[in-house]
């Protein structure tokens, strides 16, 4: 008998189902380059609930995950002020998935390869649901924000700059 294949098995979908957290799948066509840009009108759902996951890392070279809107930017100077450090920038493509798990364009909080401190934008966490990586390009998990908190421990910061 043929094992039926379901588009969400992802580290990051077993993790969500491993702690019995509710969650909706959104495949949508993946565009090189596109961004959330691409993801929201494959959705068709505002930008602003398309939660993009960065992985960035300290003067240490210590990694941490920042969840920002799609149509903002992350103020790296005002999120090392506000989480303690010197300095914060972007890992490069090859490390951020070396920490994470996940591909570029792919990464999810959830299931990463590494533990590693998370940061939500503040007013991500206003939104009735948030559509976020799924840990594969082309698939978004719609879920509640609050699950970031609870489940991830995530701190709230304030570093959005609108794009």
């Amino acid at each position: 008998m043929a094992k039926k294949e379901h588009i969400s098995e992802t580290p990051a979908t077993h993790f969500l189902r491993q702690h019995g957290l509710v969650f909706s799948e959104h495949p949508y066509t993946y565009e090189e380059h596109g961004g959330t840009t691409a993801s929201a009108q494959g959705l068709g759902v505002d930008e602003h609930q398309v939660v993009k996951t960065l992985v960035m890392q300290d003067e240490m070279a210590r990694p941490l995950i920042v969840l920002m809107h799609g149509d903002c930017k992350v103020s790296t100077k005002n999120l090392a002020r506000q989480i303690g450090c010197k300095s914060v920038e972007p890992c490069k493509p090859e490390v951020a998935q070396r920490h994470s798990g996940y591909m570029i364009g792919g990464t999810s909080p959830f299931g990463t390869r590494k533990s590693m401190p998370i940061y939500v934008e503040q007013s991500i966490l206003q939104l009735p649901t948030i559509y976020i990586n799924g840990g594969r390009r082309g698939f978004l998990i719609g879920i509640a924000p609050q699950i970031i908190v609870d489940v991830l421990h995530a701190q709230s910061v304030t570093c959005a700059l609108k794009d």
